[in-house]
């Protein structure tokens, strides 16, 4: 009977465990990380470059991003919210710098 009681404490103390977020986690990279992801939901993300070389003469480059929750129509606070509890457990410590 204890064998058993001992062997269900286990199991919850790893199902506990395995619910949280491993390791440790840096507040303030997961908040840089997860203001990026609210910046991109806010709409397409890109650059144009344009140059001129002497020996292949002008050039130019477009590159465009579309983020999935932007597409989605998603609000860039809620996608913050929800990427910071996910990232670290816990709910922003800040708003996000948007």
């Amino acid at each position: 009977m204890r064998a058993q009681a001992l062997a269900l404490l286990g199991f919850v103390t790893l199902t506990a465990c395995g619910a949280a977020p491993s390791g440790n986690v840096d507040i303030v990279a997961a908040t840089a990380y997860c203001e990026q992801r609210a910046r991109a939901a806010m709409g397409p993300t890109g650059g144009v470059t344009v140059g001129f070389n002497n020996r292949s003469g002008p050039s130019a480059e477009v590159e465009l991003g579309l983020n999935t929750d932007f597409l989605r129509g998603r609000d860039p606070m809620q996608v913050y919210d929800e990427c910071v509890r996910r990232r670290t457990g816990f709910a922003p410590y800040r708003p996000p710098a948007l």
